[in-house]
């Protein structure tokens, strides 16, 4: 990333010239290493921090950071998790929080591979429009939205995802979505790995209200 402008000077003055070059690598790699730290970058990520856009476009072309989706990049010898595409989503998506299906998968909670990320928006709130990946939204409200979110940081980036209770008490609330199998799987699941999860399970099944749907199927696995 070496731009001089005045091209004239490097003739007359070539110590000044190995001095900007020096300053334009120096830049690039402080560039570089924000990057890194956060992970998954948007050009407004930079641009928030004074850096212009057109920086991380001359990082793409030499080979230095990669895009991987519209609008999101990140360095070249970046690690790739399987829950990459959950820092994507949070990224393009900062409001919505993983849920249902995708939130059971990363609690390991359920046998299921969903194709696409489940997240919650608000009843009103507009539905994204991403390339990649494809996205399931579901509608919460009240205190069934903003109860029993964790954040998790995933490859750098600050993700939002229900906890394990309150996962397996939204798929009892969403059975029609999910289906009551992987409802009642994600139960029995939870059951085992959680042995002192009860009371947080019961919280969240109040929040969600589905306590008398939920109550048989804790009979029958007491």
């Amino acid at each position: 990333m070496m731009v001089i402008q005045n091209v004239g000077s490097c003739e007359y003055f070539p110590t000044l010239c190995i001095i900007e070059i020096a300053m334009s690598r120096r830049s690039e790699k402080q560039v570089l290493s924000l990057i890194k730290k956060l992970g998954v970058v948007r050009p407004i990520d930079l641009q928030d921090r004074g850096i212009a856009r057109g920086v991380l476009y001359e990082l793409q072309q030499e080979g230095l950071v990669e895009r991987k989706a519209r609008g999101l990049y990140v360095a070249m010898d970046h690690d790739i998790t399987a829950e990459h595409a959950l820092a994507q989503v949070a990224k393009r998506v900062p409001h919505g929080i993983v849920c249902l299906l995708t939130a059971l998968r990363f609690h390991g909670l359920t046998t299921q591979m969903p194709r696409e990320v489940w997240i919650a928006l608000p009843e009103k709130a507009r539905r994204p429009r991403l390339e990649y990946p494809a996205l399931r939204v579901a509608r919460f409200s009240g205190a069934a939205l903003t109860e029993g979110v964790e954040t998790h940081p995933i490859e750098g980036v600050a993700v939002r995802i229900y906890s394990a209770a309150k996962t397996v008490a939204d798929c009892f609330k969403y059975r029609n979505k999910v289906g009551i199998d992987v409802a009642v799987e994600a139960l029995k699941d939870f059951s085992r790995r959680y042995r002192g999860g009860a009371g947080e399970l019961a919280r969240f099944a109040r929040v969600c209200r589905v306590t008398r749907v939920m109550q048989p199927y804790l009979d029958a696995i007491a």
